[in-house]
């Protein structure tokens, strides 16, 4: 295994060992308060879920195609996408590792993961220009982005195969 495919390794382990707290612990905290006169700061919504609580909730709440694009683009691609190049550095069969990387490329393409990181951010952004609306973020939002910059700088650094020359 090249050098360059060791550090492609490691970051694609690394991206893993990121990708179970990213999905599982919480991402973010949106808070809806009003301040009354006399009462003071009125809370009238507040929620903190994970990833996977938010696909849950979206499933209970019947927003069925929200949570299912949810579950499938920011859980079973990013699951399928490492566990192929898993596959793809640790086994030498030239050809399966060519179509994997190149299966894994398109996937890539439709994988919202970052999307999704980027679209947190932005509420969470969004929600500090209105005083009535606060948002915080938790450690599985950091998780996340982790896993989507590990996963991406990971896929990058692989070699791909070198076609066989008859």
């Amino acid at each position: 295994m090249s050098a360059r495919n060791v550090i492609a390794l490691v970051l694609i382990l690394a991206s893993l060992a990121c990708l179970y707290p990213g999905l599982f612990f919480d991402m973010l905290t949106i808070k809806v308060s009003k301040e009354l006169p006399i009462l003071g700061q009125f809370d009238l919504y507040e929620a903190t879920q994970s990833i996977l609580q938010t696909i849950e909730t979206l499933f209970e709440d019947d927003n069925h195609l929200v949570a299912w694009l949810i579950l499938i683009f920011s859980v079973v691609v990013p699951v399928t996408k490492v566990l192929l190049l898993l596959v793809v550095l640790l086994t030498s069969h030239h050809s399966l590792n060519r179509g994997l990387l190149n299966f894994v490329s398109a996937i890539g393409k439709w994988s919202m993961a970052d999307v999704f990181v980027v679209s947190i951010f932005m509420a969470f952004l969004a929600s500090k220009s209105n005083d009535a609306i606060s948002a915080t973020l938790h450690s599985g939002y950091y998780y996340f982005t982790a896993y989507c910059l590990l996963s991406i700088l990971g896929t990058q650094l692989i070699k791909r195969p070198e076609p066989h020359i008859a």
